[in-house]
């Protein structure tokens, strides 16, 4: 389990877990699993799902297995299986001894379905798909039987053996359960168990030439395994029944119950497998662990921690309708877990050189300050950062003629130089292009760490780097991967094209060139940066912002008190001239 515990909200599968605990149901046993499919990397609404199915086991003494869903070989991949096994490690959980794959029930699987066709469940169909579709029926009209449905079981064992032993090309049979053409649940009208498919599997090879469908493998391996709940997204909702059937048919020893949740959707970005597979493989991102993809290596590259996803997926909380949670909360929760913990550091994305005139040019290089390590933990005390009469700062820190309320430095303006002086603009030069290159100041000895001994104050303080002992890196800036909310019509239409900023030449403080790839801080005033773990070197460090400084999504739930405030104070001011 992760280190970092929360208090478990309480949820209608929490509920539903106690009641069954209660009347001693499963002999009080609780059995859960996590089932991804090996055929794209983990998202974050797959995170939610792991702290859901790993978590309630934990809390109530039980145990979460990982089974992958490996029955559709011409996806998968064992690059897939381990990248998914590190992101479930990395969010905090282990599953012991309890790895599981599809592929091993295999043998099992294909009892199974014989034992259906000797029922008269199961018959093997000839139909092509569009023609099982035109069967089918729709929502509004009843479907009609396969004309190979009646096939005699003796037949059906005969082709079905001839299909696994690759006697028949790809599409051409599949074996269908004998369930009712007429029911209004669509996933009942005769669903197909088993298709040819002549790809070799990740792990067992070329053995077979037939596979299971998810809704007849996924029940069965929940069954062979033990599992009590059968936690999994509402899409499958309506075929709860084929799950129910399927075991009531095979008489299996252990029936698991589904519970269906509503599955996690993000604004600006996309968590459908499919639509990631398009970005990746199209080139709009740079692999699945782009930083700006929503998977949970991209997040973990991006600088996002366990706990920030964990206190994410507690807040949006378990809940049996669709709805969608903004990307700006999502944030909040990665900004408050790291202002915690995050070191923060000096660091200009944008430089500007400045020149103290007066500061001694004997002491260039000399002097060090002390910063504070993280106000937040002020056991780790302070660190020290090079002084010198050559600085860089913000080019957005300085201007020429400033509108009002603009509170840094311009000439003859007093600032304050975050940890060091109070600083006064004397003059700035520009290039044949109009561009200020250079701000020139004098700064007061006597404010040394950033006060001033006769208590004057000034309204701007602005961060620096020393010049001579810069560290320079590259900067990565990230912006909604989408424009707009994800639709189905024009996915790709509704890509950001400047979702990804690179900002080359950044100067940061020198005590960065010991950074660990991973490490997240926060450069004071620009926001929280972590240091790439892919494309980094010491020799060029590259540095991903994780996240701004801004608090978009506590802004956007209190519009309301202050639109309460400023009408409290026109009604002051009307009793005021009423008065009058």
């Amino acid at each position: 389990m992760s280190g970092n515990e929360t208090t478990p909200a309480a949820n209608f599968i929490r509920q539903r877990i106690t009641e069954d605990i209660d009347q001693n149901k499963n002999n009080g046993k609780v059995m859960t699993r996590f089932p991804p499919e090996p055929n794209g990397y983990l998202h974050i609404g797959h995170a939610k799902s792991i702290f859901l199915n790993f978590g309630l086991a934990d809390e109530f003494n039980g145990l979460c297995n990982l089974r992958f869903d490996d029955t559709n070989p011409a996806k998968e991949d064992t690059a897939y299986t381990s990248s998914i096994q590190e992101d479930v490690k990395w969010l905090g959980f282990d599953w012991e001894d309890r790895l599981h794959y599809t592929s091993n029930y295999f043998c099992k699987l294909y009892d199974f379905a014989v034992e259906l066709i000797k029922k008269g469940k199961a018959y093997v169909c000839d139909l092509n798909a569009d023609e099982i579709r035109k069967y089918r029926g729709t929502l509004t009209e009843p479907g009609q039987d396969s004309p190979f449905r009646d096939r005699s079981i003796d037949e059906n064992l005969d082709l079905f053996k001839r299909m696994k032993d690759g006697e028949f090309a790809d599409g051409t049979r599949l074996l269908r359960a004998k369930i009712d053409m007429t029911s209004p649940n669509l996933t009942l009208r005769d669903p197909a168990l088993y298709r040819i498919k002549a790809d070799t599997h990740h792990r067992t090879g070329d053995t077979w030439r037939i596979y299971p469908m998810y809704d007849f493998a996924h029940c069965l391996s929940d069954s062979i395994e033990g599992i009590t709940h059968s936690l999994c997204t509402l899409e499958f909702e309506n075929n709860r029944p084929l799950y129910d059937w399927i075991l009531d048919q095979l008489e299996v020893d252990c029936h698991p119950q589904q519970i269906e949740f509503a599955r996690l959707n993000l604004t600006r970005t996309a968590l459908s497998k499919r639509k990631l597979i398009q970005l990746v493989e199209n080139n709009y991102v740079d692999g699945w662990d782009d930083p700006r993809m929503p998977t949970i290596a991209g997040l973990r590259r991006k600088g996002y921690s366990p706990g920030a996803i964990r206190n994410f997926c507690e807040r949006i909380g378990v809940a049996k309708r669709d709805s969608e949670v903004e990307m700006a909360l999502l944030e909040f929760c990665v900004r408050e877990d790291l202002n915690k913990t995050a070191p923060r550091v000096l660091g200009v994305l944008k430089p500007l050189k400045l020149v103290i005139e007066n500061y001694p040019e004997h002491q260039d290089g000399e002097d060090e300050l002390d910063a504070i390590i993280n106000p937040e933990q002020p056991e780790l005390g302070y660190r020290k950062v090079p002084f010198s009469r050559e600085l860089y700062i913000e080019q957005d820190d300085f201007m020429e003629d400033p509108p009002k309320k603009y509170f840094r430095l311009s000439p003859g303006r007093e600032v304050r130089l975050r940890f060091a002086y109070f600083v006064t603009c004397t003059g700035f030069e520009k290039d044949d292009d109009g561009n200020v290159t250079e701000v020139r100041c004098t700064y007061d000895p006597e404010t040394r760490g950033g006060s001033a001994p006769d208590k004057r104050k000034v309204k701007g303080t602005i961060h620096w780097v020393s010049a001579k002992h810069a560290l320079n890196a590259q900067v990565r800036l990230f912006d909604h991967l989408l424009k707009e909310d994800d639709s189905e019509d024009d996915f790709l239409n509704q890509i950001n094209p400047d979702s990804l900023t690179v900002l080359e030449d950044c100067k940061l403080e020198p005590g960065l060139a010991n950074a660990r790839p991973g490490t997240t801080y926060q450069f004071e005033r620009m926001g929280y940066f972590c240091l790439d773990s892919k494309d980094s070197s010491p020799e060029s460090p590259v540095f991903n912002r994780t996240v701004t400084l801004r608090d978009a999504w506590v802004k956007k739930q209190t519009p309301k008190q202050g639109q309460k405030q400023k009408q409290g104070k026109k009604q002051k001011q009307r009793k005021k001239q009423q008065q009058k």
